[in-house]
């Protein structure tokens, strides 16, 4: 058993936020969140977040792992991430996923993909950090493309690799998936169900432009990013997951007419892309904090 591992996972942009109908779809973005662990032989799991937060969803992944290999280890593991926190960028996703293969990577042990999401999605749902166990998100995190899921069987209905350009509006406020109005998001679950139809499509721009447009409504967001994206030409803009954060798919040419835009709306401005192939790199830590 090595005692130490490391592992980083990306953060994820909405195409179809699953609340609605239990089916989602999502795309990988070139932000970060890296995980450090060290076994220890007192049994406990303690948790760090560099960036802050409830650490209840990190020490949960360590334990699910853990126990899936049969080992009664300790633990300490420390998270940081470019990816800010409680804006519908998949954080927690990303900290799940990089925290179980973080833990695996210190067993020595190794899971199919697929198999090492669903531990960080039930590590979710047991933190109580997500309302459908954001398998659509995980998903995306993990695997790299755009895919998109049945959350509720936890199956990945597709996945694609496809290139582009990604915009981000991160408002200061802070949303927590955990918090969202889940009654008035079910209520547009037939128009959600379209869009969700469009994505199965290929067409995933009007898909995720239907899907801001509905989750805006139900949830009260202000529709005005989305409306100036609209007029640049970009064809794929959403709020992502249940907010506040927008993003926008396009060329880099329509991008940089959206960013000055998006600036003056206020809120931190990211400019990224998609990651087609995320992973599998463990073992070298680039700087995650080491875990005392």
């Amino acid at each position: 058993m090595k005692q130490t591992g490391y592992a980083y996972a990306f953060g994820a942009g909405t195409i179809i936020n699953a609340i609605a109908i239990w089916k989602g779809a999502a795309f990988c973005i070139d932000l970060k969140t890296e995980a450090e662990i060290v076994l220890t032989d007192d049994k406990k799991i303690k948790g760090y977040m560099e960036e802050g937060g409830d650490t209840a969803l990190i020490e949960r992944c360590v334990k699910l792992t853990l126990s899936r290999f049969g080992s009664t280890s300790g633990a300490k593991v420390a998270t940081k991430s470019e990816i800010p926190i409680a804006s519908g960028l998949k954080s927690s996703s990303a900290a799940a996923n990089a925290t179980v293969l973080a833990t695996l990577d210190a067993l020595g042990e190794k899971l199919e993909p697929i198999e090492a999401v669903k531990i960080g999605v039930q590590a979710a749902l047991d933190a109580k950090v997500t309302i459908t166990g954001a398998f659509d998100d995980a998903c995306a995190s993990m695997l790299g493309g755009f895919v998109i899921t049945d959350n509720k069987n936890m199956e990945l209905i597709s996945r694609v690799e496809r290139d582009s350009e990604v915009l981000i509006l991160a408002p200061e406020k802070k949303v927590f998936s955990s918090a969202t109005n889940v009654g008035r998001s079910r209520l547009i679950g037939r128009w959600v169900e379209l869009a969700y139809n469009e994505a199965l499509e290929g067409n995933y721009e009007k898909a995720m432009t239907l899907n801001g447009f509905l989750y805006c409504a139900a949830l009260g967001f202000g529709t005005e990013p989305m409306m100036a994206a609209l007029e640049v030409g970009i064809e794929g803009v959403s709020l992502s997951g249940t907010g506040p954060a927008y993003t926008a798919l396009g060329s880099p040419e329509l991008l940089d007419l959206l960013e000055p835009v998006w600036r003056r709306m206020g809120g931190k401005v990211i400019r990224t892309k998609v990651i087609n192939t995320p992973y599998l790199n463990t073992g070298t830590n680039t700087g995650a904090r080491t875990c005392r």
